[in-house]
């Protein structure tokens, strides 16, 4: 991105502020919410895309499986809802602390910081990978000691193996990604993920059905594109004159401080991780109820179609906090863009997610077929449908506010939020349902509902009383800690 970009980027902004900063009347308003929407359009469309495009790469992989039966299809859903979520949320929550100090930076001009960033990111979550490795080479018995029948935790564990090169992939994919968006660089990523998309759908058609690898075959397939996509993306940083001020080559600083950045990565990581993680109890919980085969094939529905819906307010989640909305906005101090931002953004996911609860709602019947053709899969999945509608329009908001909070980088008050709200209401209330009241799997998902209600009310009082100004100081403290000088790697070769 050349400096013509930059200025281009901060001349936006800057009429954004203006007009906020003229009063509140209604043409004004309106003036300033086209604007905001014409910033952000750009951003989210493609951050759709892409979230879309991982989700789907997943369900594409479980479809394959299902093909092979409802024990396949069982055990694919808690390799990749149980244990693949385990790492994905780990992963992707330690790669948010790339979204707080990028986004904050580029706001800032300081370009050649993000760099440093992304090479420090990965080096934290490629030893973050190893012991995640060792969890994946012993999910079998992890999974019997959760209460898993023999038969699913066998094939779900054939299923992890082929797992576990995609956990370093994830190691270098969400840096190299959130590096990216924060410069609001985010159509090469869908390009190269739709290339990538079509690959893994012939080359799982041909490891599942032509060689007969089964299970196995399916996740190395997948593990295989997620490093298609990696490489993509690096060579588009390596290569673009879009990045030269942001990427100008491997560097010792990327080793320097880890302790610190360690320490913002841990509370991203605890933040997101423990959102993520949320579900995946769901899905072992539902393992443990009576005919559990029926119970995580149907949820293994549900929850496909919810994460399709939820990537859509992941993408706008991307384009609040990290690209040129909330974290740029507060790095150029302009408080009252980045709160206008904050709303808008959550408007509109909002808005979205209740047009998708209805239309899933209306199609309750016939969504399953997509995966499975069991009937009696299809009325446990119709019977559920209320209980998704529910799922995705607050999913609809609150991982936009979660993002606004990333970007403000709030991550340790938001985990604590998480553990209270998911761990201490939802999980307890929906095992009591569930299991006490003999409610099943729709009191498992009730009372995990309301986690969710809860934290969403808690997060929506926070954004309205937040200080936007005061979070403009804390953002320019930051940025200013943690400005380290640039030492290219081969700088000291003689």
């Amino acid at each position: 991105m050349g400096p013509g970009d930059h200025a281009g980027v901060r001349s936006a902004d800057g009429r954004l502020e203006a007009l906020l900063s003229g009063g509140g009347g209604a043409r004004r308003m309106a003036s300033a919410a086209a604007l905001e929407l014409r910033l952000l359009a750009p951003l989210a469309a493609p951050a759709v895309v892409v979230y879309m495009l991982i989700i789907v790469m997943s369900s594409a992989t479980q479809i394959f499986c299902g093909q092979l039966g409802n024990v396949q299809l069982a055990a694919a859903s808690l390799g990749n809802n149980g244990i693949q979520v385990f790492a994905y949320g780990l992963m992707l929550g330690m790669g948010s602390a790339v979204e707080t100090l990028c986004g904050q930076a580029y706001g800032a001009e300081k370009y050649e910081m993000l760099g440093v960033y992304l090479q420090r990111s990965t080096v934290l979550l490629m030893a973050t990978g190893v012991p995640l490795a060792a969890m994946y080479a012993f999910s079998e018995p992890i999974l019997l000691l959760l209460g898993q029948s023999p038969e699913i935790a066998g094939a779900a564990a054939e299923f992890a193996y082929g797992l576990i090169p995609q956990i370093f992939a994830y190691a270098a994919n969400f840096p190299i990604q959130k590096f990216l968006q924060a410069q609001s660089i985010v159509a090469p990523s869908a390009y190269i993920l739709t290339a990538s998309m079509a690959l893994h759908v012939a080359m799982s058609w041909v490891a599942v059905y032509r060689l007969g690898l089964g299970l196995l075959g399916a996740s190395l397939t997948l593990s295989l594109t997620w490093w298609v996509l990696v490489a993509g993306q690096f060579a588009y940083i390596v290569l673009s004159p879009r990045c030269r001020e942001t990427w100008t080559g491997f560097t010792w600083a990327a080793f320097a401080d880890l302790a610190g950045f360690a320490k913002l990565s841990a509370a991203s990581a605890v933040m997101l991780a423990l959102e993520v993680w949320y579900f995946q109890v769901l899905i072992l919980l539902a393992g443990m109820l009576p005919d559990p085969q029926i119970a995580l094939d149907s949820l293994t529905v549900c929850t496909s179609i919810q994460s399709w819906v939820f990537m859509i307010s992941v993408g706008f989640n991307a384009a609040a906090r990290s690209v040129v909305r909330v974290g740029n906005e507060l790095g150029a101090g302009n408080p009252r863009s980045a709160a206008f931002s904050a709303w808008v953004v959550t408007a509109m996911s909002a808005l979205i997610a209740v047009l998708a609860g209805v239309l899933v709602f209306l199609l309750r019947h016939k969504l399953s077929y997509i995966f499975t053709g069991g009937e009696a899969v299809s009325r446990a999945v119709a019977d559920l449908c209320p209980l998704l509608v529910g799922t995705i329009v607050l999913c609809g908001i609150q991982p936009v506010l979660s993002g606004v909070a990333v970007g403000c980088g709030w991550q340790a008050l938001v985990a604590y939020i998480n553990i209270g709200c998911y761990y201490f209401i939802g999980v307890p209330l929906g095992a009591l349902l569930g299991f006490k009241f003999d409610y099943g799997i729709k009191g498992l998902w009730g009372g995990m509902i309301g986690g969710t209600l809860i934290q969403t009310i808690i997060l929506l009082w926070i954004t309205f009383r937040t200080d936007w100004n005061k979070e403009v100081e804390e953002a320019r403290r930051r940025l200013d800690k943690w400005d380290d000088a640039k030492q290219p790697l081969l700088a000291n070769v003689q």
